[in-house]
């Protein structure tokens, strides 16, 4: 099982090399950037630099907010960089950030993210072919590339392209696709993954006629996880208003649907829409928490994974404690890359 150290989006930047260098050394297996606060590239591109085996996957960049030639250089550049240690992840994102955040255009997501994806696999076999750039979507047309501005030949394969989100069209998309697919944090409860996501990305896999192995499988539940049961206590109150946050959200309804809470769902999209933000986190209460992640002591968390994701996914997403450097979470990561994972079953 991959062991996934989640980039925590409010570092500054001056710190990125260290934290990089420090989760390679725990043992974590890749390092997730996500899109929030700062630009993905940036934070990839500094944590590759200062960093020699661990595989950077951005989780998620923006798509629409950008165009797939822009995309692809700087995917390219990292690849390079990094000597094929990087991966794109592209997602979506919703309907309200796109044009409200990034004053850009929304449409159909899915049928756009698809064509956004062979926009940017063709754009990658110009580079690294010197092929005419020949792609012609119902989005996105790519005809022009003078020698000039195409970078060359890298000397690894292009990026691997991973994609995220949480409808059943996403998870179709993935099956199409996707050469990896992250769970969102409101969709990656084992149940959620076996009834809904699995079978969405096998009827995508059917749909191409895909052959071989993939798309690979993370679960991004970040467990909530600390050395002993009081700080396992804090750590579930300092998560509390993040989740709170998200399942404000009504497109990460689904998981809460699954589980009979749709009205809590209502409830925290109601607060959001009134811009009530600051009592959302109480009516996440403990019960429902431990519905929905995994949680429990360093000792006692490989087990509990092992329960909810052994043989169901490739990977799992942590967001890394602030002890990370102790010997008990250094162990903690060893205990769970040992978890077996989807491709070991199949």
């Amino acid at each position: 099982m991959d062991v996934i150290a989640s980039w925590p989006a409010q570092m500054h930047l001056k710190d990125v090399a260290g934290w990089a260098q420090q989760a390679e050394q725990t043992g974590f297996d890749v390092i997730h950037v996500p899109e929030s606060t700062h630009d993905p590239f940036t934070v990839a591109a500094l944590a590759l630099a200062h960093t020699t085996s661990i595989t950077v996957r951005t989780s998620m960049v923006v798509a629409f907010a950008r165009s797939p030639m822009l995309t692809a250089y700087a995917a390219w550049d990292l690849a390079k960089l990094s000597d094929g240690r990087f991966e794109l992840g592209l997602a979506s994102q919703v309907r309200g950030n796109i044009v409200r955040r990034f004053s850009a255009e929304w449409s159909e997501p899915v049928a756009r993210l698809r064509d956004y994806i062979a926009a940017v696999r063709a754009i990658f076999h110009s580079f690294q072919t010197g092929a005419d750039l020949s792609h012609q979507g119902p989005h996105y047309t790519f005809d022009r590339l003078q020698p000039y501005f195409n970078p060359g030949p890298i000397n690894t394969p292009p990026p691997s392209i991973w994609t995220g989100g949480v409808s059943s069209g996403m998870c179709r998309l993935a099956g199409e696709t996707s050469d990896g697919f992250v769970c969102h944090p409101t969709n990656s409860h084992p149940r959620v993954i076996r009834e809904i996501l699995l079978p969405a990305i096998a009827e995508g896999r059917a749909r191409a006629d895909r052959q071989g192995a993939g798309p690979a499988l993370v679960a991004g539940p970040q467990p909530i996880t600390a050395a002993t049961p009081g700080d396992v206590a804090q750590a579930r109150e300092a998560r509390r208003s993040e989740l709170a946050f998200l399942y404000s959200t009504p497109a990460y309804r689904p998981q809460l649907e699954l589980f009979g809470l749709a009205d809590l769902s209502d409830t925290l999209s109601a607060m959001a829409q009134a811009g009530d933000w600051s009592d959302l986190s109480r009516h996440l209460t403990d019960d429902v928490i431990a519905q929905l992640l995994p949680q429990g002591t360093y000792d006692d968390l490989p087990t509990v994974l092992g329960d909810w994701y052994g043989d169901l996914c490739d990977g799992i997403v942590f967001a890394v404690p602030e002890d990370a450097t102790s010997d008990a979470f250094r162990d903690l990561v060893q205990r769970c890359k040992a978890i077996p994972g989807r491709a070991a079953s199949s």
